[in-house]
Formats: structure tokens, C-alpha cells, sequence
């Protein structure tokens, strides 16, 4: 409890020194919300990917890709602490063992709950699953709005950051053409 009286003065004090009246009715309760909204977008931190991976872990045979597109995510830029909202494609190629479906968008979250810069974000989460599935190769596609390119500084608004991790089989051109393939074709029908 300590720690949120903490946090909530110090958001207190920050409204203080940009002119605010903290006492006014809008923002009596800000500092409370603030806590709680940090507190749940930075849950990452108490997560562990490695558990999560672990607890989901099948045997199979299938050695084709499996891929999971367009996971909607939002992260905190770690140098403004503004928003990055964006789209992962996150594909593997098994080998002898396979993961809950459910976990690939978890480890998406896991990582993007984090203060973050999605070049680190990106490789993260190709790391995990590198290391915990152990699969013939992994590849992760981020692609994301930055608000602090949009909101401040350059104000490039709608400008999209694309970043990359490939491991195994995907560095080979025929695989990862057919991954890139897939991300970029259009979806034809919602389920």
C-alpha cells in the first residue's frame, strides 16, 4: 500500500507542476486511476513467459508452420511513456512439440505490458519461444503506431514502425517468403 501512496502523490505533484488543481472534482481521484491504470498496463513485469510456455506444451508430428496473425497489442513507449499500439504475427515450425494456441497472443502481452521500444519488444518475443518450444524456427512481425512520434515531437501521424525477429528455418527465403506471404495477404473472411 506504501508503494501506491507513492505513486499516487508522485502523479499528484506532476499534475501540480504542469498548473493543475488537483483539488477540482475531475481530477480528485485522478491519481487512483493512474495507479490502477499503470498497475494493469505494466503487468508484464510479474509474468513469467518461460511458466506460461511450459504450462501448455504438447507432443506432435505436424512440422508445418503455425501462425498466429494480426495479435492487437498496446505497449508504453519507455522514453515518453506514451502509448504504442500496434499488430504481432508470430509464426513457429514445430519440432516433436507444440503450444496452446491461447499462449502466443499471452507472450504478445506479456512482453508489450513492459515499458518498451518494439525493436526489444519484437526480439523478446521471438526469443521465448525460441527457448521454450524449441522449434525448426520462429518469426515475429510487429507492426506499430508510436504516440510519440504522433503526439509530440515529429507529429507523424499514421506512420506505421514494421520490425522483425527471425530465427531457424525462416532465415531460409523460400520459408520466409511464405511467411511473409501470408501476413501480408488480405484476410478474406472473420470467423
Amino acid at each position: 500500500m506504501k508503494r501506491q501512496e507513492e505513486f499516487e502523490a508522485a502523479v499528484k505533484t506532476m499534475l501540480e507542476i504542469i498548473g493543475e488543481n488537483t483539488k477540482r472534482e475531475g481530477l480528485v481521484k485522478t491519481p487512483k486511476r493512474v495507479f490502477k491504470a499503470f498497475r494493469d498496463m505494466t503487468e508484464g513485469y510479474h509474468m513469467d513467459p518461460v511458466k506460461v510456455l511450459n504450462e501448455a506444451l504438447f507432443e506432435t508430428d505436424n512440422n508445418q508452420m503455425v501462425l498466429i496473425k494480426d495479435i492487437e497489442f498496446y505497449s508504453m513507449c519507455e522514453h515518453h511513456l506514451l502509448p504504442i499500439i500496434g499488430r504481432a504475427h508470430v509464426a513457429y515450425i514445430p519440432d516433436g512439440k507444440v503450444v496452446g494456441l491461447s499462449k502466443i497472443p499471452r507472450m504478445v502481452d506479456i512482453f508489450a505490458k513492459r515499458l518498451q521500444i518494439q525493436e526489444q519488444l519484437t526480439e523478446q518475443i521471438a526469443d521465448a519461444i525460441n527457448e521454450v518450444i524449441a522449434p525448426k524456427g520462429v518469426a515475429v512481425v510487429i507492426q506499430a503506431r508510436h504516440m510519440c512520434m504522433e503526439m509530440r515531437g515529429v507529429g507523424k501521424t499514421h506512420s506505421a514502425t514494421t520490425t522483425s525477429a527471425l530465427r531457424g528455418l525462416f532465415l531460409k527465403s523460400d520459408t520466409r517468403k511464405e511467411f511473409f506471404d501470408i501476413i501480408n495477404s488480405p484476410v478474406v473472411a472473420r470467423y
